[in-house]
């Protein structure tokens, strides 16, 4: 292929001959070929695209198949409904059934296509608007001050998570509102027949704003999951600093200020918060034991104790949570995990040993009562907090208590020797009833910055362990790690990364593989084969980092960009969501499923 001849080009010329079946309607132009057996090699599929300005958020995985995933802040210039924040689902298909190779949905080619969202299987149904009137009369998603006024926009849905009701094809959607005050919704949703020969659609029947005074708030609701026992757990993300908290004009302070009515604490702010009751009068439960960090996610292992929580933001750690005993979040022991890095730094390959560091046991009442030592200060220099000099006492044993692993758990893991460096540790996840032996996966968003070497990163993401020298970038990647005895992990290693670290494209209409029966796949230039000795047919991964690197006409949309969102189905294929603005995925971002065979 000549430098000026692109994939996007060879789908242009496929559409209009008809090959691969892909002519016709546009929206079969628009979803790609037939599907194709690649039986025995890893496989990435783009599922959806969504509109211009926005991230994939909120996908969740039912049971039964159901998917439902939002529009994250989208470009107000968009046509309706995707002009605010959307709440959705993806209706028409059951997902447990989707064909292991199925045809990719194409990228939008103009500005009029990327206002919409597009899906390789089904239709797209919004169900709500941030800011719609819930039944008293309230904005969705948005939290209201002391006053009684209104204090976000609604134009931030992140999580959702599905709580099957007592009828059948009937339950309860919770969705998390990202903003500071944060905000959870509940929206009462059935399953609809066939609407004139159409699929069957979602109805929502009610709809309601979580309450959130008894727990003084809460704060920047990013991702999460639902328990084994079915509640819905939803994260605080970037914990406020309690050192800036205080000070003169201090912005997060005022607003949470603002909405209690009175001075906020910012120990109250950056836990898990378990949602009890879904289905009757939904109750928080914020879960101290849990640690207090910048919570992107966490989800509990079958044995219904071991809890994996992702860090995210810049310089973070991966933690652990054992529950005393099984379904009870309220009390347990908390760990962080030292990695110890492969030799070699080609984020495609690279992984990392991991060990547990035991952190402290701790119990809610135990650690709320150290928090309530924070309530009811003022600004000033005179506002108590606790000091790094404390964090380095508590780790030395000279501490009255455990207080510091549990409201600067951070600060307090890395001075007892765990690694952090990880860089924008988004969702984690396993399948469904997942056993030693199956994978948790992660999104890291980027591998650049802390995950850097020293002398590849700026002054202030050095780190003096240096425990992380990848050659990173801000693609992303995501990582796996099997489940040994007691649902433990020992070891995360790369499956899918992005950019020019790829190790996997997808997403034209033949999903170019190595064993495709498609002379398309076999010649493109970015086949993942390795090259023939006259260097003409699938000049394999090796030319995507070429590309990147030169000004060789190449659509980075092919690779994964920036993973967020992280679902596994029950067949072990990992759905990605993206939240990214780099190149070729802005728009649109994308949401893609890697079949790791």
């Amino acid at each position: 292929m000549s430098d000026e001849f692109t994939r996007r080009d060879a789908i242009a010329i496929l559409t209009v001959t008809g090959l691969g079946g892909i002519a016709g309607t546009s929206a079969a132009a628009r979803r790609g070929n037939d599907d194709y057996d690649h039986e025995g090699e890893p496989t990435l599929n783009r599922l959806a695209t969504t509109v211009r300005g926005a991230e994939i958020t909120g996908m969740y995985l039912t049971q039964p198949g159901r998917f439902f995933f939002n529009i994250q802040h989208p470009s107000d210039e968009n046509d309706k409904p995707y002009n605010k924040g959307t709440v959705g689902a993806l209706i028409g298909t059951n997902l447990n059934t989707l064909p292991q190779d199925f045809a990719s949905v194409q990228v939008p080619d103009n500005k009029e296509e990327a206002e919409t969202v597009h899906t390789a299987v089904g239709q797209y149904q919004a169900l709500a608007n941030g800011g719609d009137q819930t039944d008293n009369g309230k904005k969705l998603g948005i939290p209201y001050s002391a006053d009684g006024e209104p204090m976000t926009d609604g134009n931030n849905p992140d999580y959702n998570g599905f709580i099957p009701a007592d009828q059948p094809n009937e339950g309860y959607l919770f969705t998390n509102w990202e903003t500071r005050p944060g905000m959870v919704s509940r929206l009462h949703i059935r399953m609809q027949g066939r609407q004139e020969g159409g699929p069957n659609q979602w109805n929502v029947l009610g709809s309601e704003n979580v309450n959130f005074r008894d727990v003084e708030g809460t704060w920047n609701n990013c991702f999460g999951t639902v328990t084994p026992w079915k509640t819905p757990l939803t994260s605080e993300e970037y914990e406020p600093n309690a050192a800036q908290w205080y000070t003169a004009g201090n912005s997060a302070r005022e607003r949470m200020s603002e909405y209690l009515g009175r001075t906020a604490n910012p120990y109250r702010y950056g836990y898990i918060i378990e949602i009890e009751d879904p289905t009757g009068t939904p109750t928080p439960v914020k879960q101290f034991a849990m640690g207090r960090f910048s919570h992107e996610n966490a989800v509990v292992m079958p044995d219904q104790r071991t809890v994996y929580l992702s860090d995210d933001g810049t310089g973070t750690i991966f933690f652990k949570f054992v529950a005393d005993t099984p379904g009870d979040l309220s009390a347990g022991t908390l760990y962080a995990a030292k990695a110890t890095q492969d030799a070699g730094s080609n984020v495609a390959t690279t992984g990392f040993d991991l060990q547990w560091i035991k952190l402290a046991h701790g119990t809610h009442d135990q650690v709320e009562s150290w928090i309530a030592e924070y309530d009811d200060q003022e600004p000033g220099s005179n506002a108590d907090y606790i000091t790094d000099a404390e964090v380095k006492r508590w780790a030395r044993g000279k501490a009255k208590d455990d207080c510091v692993a549990f409201l600067e758990s951070r600060k307090a893991a890395a001075v007892k020797g765990a690694t952090n460096e990880f860089r924008k540790m988004e969702g984690v996840n396993i399948k469904r009833n997942a056993k030693p032996g199956d994978y948790l996966y992660m999104a890291m968003s980027n591998t650049n910055k802390t995950m850097l070497s020293n002398k590849d990163a700026s002054s202030e993401n050095d780190d003096p362990q240096d425990e992380i020298q990848l050659e990173g970038n801000e693609w992303g990647a995501v990582y796996r790690m099997q489940l040994g005895a007691e649902y433990n992990v020992s070891r995360m290693e790369p499956v899918v990364t992005g950019g020019p670290n790829a190790n996997i494209c997808g997403g034209c209409p033949y999903d170019a593989q190595p064993n495709s029966a498609s002379t398309v796949c076999q010649d493109c230039e970015h086949n993942p084969t390795q090259e023939d000795e006259n260097g003409i047919v699938g000049k394999g991964m090796t030319s995507m980092k070429q590309a990147f690197s030169s000004q060789e006409s190449y659509d980075p949309e092919n690779t994964i960009s920036e993973p967020d969102n992280i679902v596994v189905m029950d067949d072990g294929r990992v759905i990605i969501g993206e939240d990214t603005g780099n190149e070729g995925h802005d728009p649109p971002n994308m949401i893609w499923v890697y079949n790791p065979n």
